[in-house]
């Protein structure tokens, strides 16, 4: 790197370095988080594709596992569910409600983007969110991407409540 540059650019370099370094000591608290205070979320990082940061999320925005009568109801509390305007003998597909927490609803998508993907790990999840997205239609792959997300928070809400360990092919297993 020419002198001139370097001095422009060092101080720029080292904040990010330090950066890097907060952001790397923030990661490990998270992990240890989830190890020592919230151990309840590690049936939830055996799915691929959950991580430490989302099963924390989940677990501190729910704050209760018994909030919920049933598991179903999460999906619908994150506002992971399709809107309704009925009229008459009209029934229109609409966006999803978006109530409830952004950032976990984010999260969820992000999973469900990453248990799609193309070279993923095999699960009933997945083979259901592809055949969806194979039905085709006008915007396939998000629907399929936001219906993977509330099944997902479905799933983690049972997983959080029984403490059962994840089986991929839950239905094959049975």
């Amino acid at each position: 790197m020419p002198p001139g540059l370097k001095l422009a650019i060092g101080p720029i370099l080292a904040q990010i370095a330090e950066m890097t370094r907060k952001i790397k000591q923030y990661d490990r608290q998270i992990q240890r988080m989830t190890q020592t205070e919230y151990a309840e979320t590690q049936p939830m990082m055996t799915i691929h594709g959950v991580g430490h940061i989302t099963a924390l999320t989940f677990v501190l925005t729910l704050g209760d596992k018994t909030r919920f009568g049933r598991s179903r109801d999460v999906g619908c509390y994150l506002g992971l569910r399709p809107k309704r305007s009925q009229s008459g003998e009209r029934d229109p597909q609409l966006g999803i409600t978006k109530a409830g927490n952004a950032y976990l609803r984010n999260l969820l998508i992000e999973c469900a983007n990453h248990i799609l993907r193309p070279h993923s790990r095999d699960s009933a999840l997945r083979q259901w969110g592809l055949h969806l997205a194979a039905r085709g239609g006008q915007q396939a792959k998000s629907k399929s991407v936001v219906a993977v997300a509330r099944k997902l928070a479905v799933l983690l809400h049972h997983l959080w409540t029984t403490q059962e360990p994840y089986i991929p092919f839950y239905q094959q297993a049975a």
